[in-house]
């Protein structure tokens, strides 16, 4: 295994701390890590949020975006890879306050391709808000 949790927790850090994108993930918490298994939180707050007071589809996108690399690296491979697809399913609001547990599981991991799968749930009531899919070609 390439990465420990503390390193994974050190690469998540050093996203969030960058002038890029990323940086909108600054108060995401990693909460575990197994191989191939990553679970975050995230508390929704307004700068979370769209003009109707619900969390972004643009920041969930990027929550699957990120969790599912990071659930990449935490492999026996190591390799965040580039992405080639991704679709997200948006099922239910979360709303300003409420706490979003963000589940990434890497489904298959070849030597071309690997496939994740991401949950998004409100950590209170277990409803489903989103659920992604992301394809990766490791590098």
């Amino acid at each position: 295994m390439g990465f420990t949790v503390e390193s994974l927790r050190e690469a998540m850090r050093y996203m969030v701390e960058s002038q890029g994108f990323d940086r909108v993930l600054c108060k995401m918490k990693l909460l575990s890590a197994t191989p191939g298994k990553i679970v975050c939180e995230l508390k929704v707050e307004e700068e979370h949020t769209n003009r109707g007071g619900t969390l972004h589809g643009g920041l969930t996108a990027t929550l699957v975006d990120v969790v599912s690399t990071t659930a990449l690296l935490y492999t026996e491979r190591a390799v965040p890879g580039v992405s080639v697809d991704m679709n997200i399913t948006y099922t239910a609001a979360a709303k300003i306050g409420e706490e979003v547990l963000i589940t990434a599981q890497i489904l298959k991991q070849g030597k071309n391709i690997a496939f994740a799968s991401v949950d998004l749930t409100n950590k209170a009531t277990g409803k489903l808000i989103a659920q992604g899919r992301h394809t990766k070609l490791p590098m």
